[in-house]
């Protein structure tokens, strides 16, 4: 599940997302084949950190399960 994180809050996608033009046409983030394709990978620090995406609005995206 992708989550937006922003300074102390978790956001849904469809709050954030619907506004962008890299969205698809549901307002949700572009992932596909377990790619985020409208961000870029932020290294992770430890290995049980959730995987995070920057995309090209300015937030940060975590994929959490």
């Amino acid at each position: 599940m992708l989550v937006i994180l922003m300074d102390n809050q978790i956001l849904a996608p469809g709050k954030v997302c619907q506004s962008c033009l890299l969205a698809d046409g549901s307002g949700q983030p572009r992932w596909y084949g377990g790619q985020l394709r409208c961000a870029q990978a932020i290294h992770k620090l430890a290995s049980q950190q959730a995987q995070q995406y920057e995309c090209m609005m300015g937030f940060r995206i975590a994929d959490i399960e």
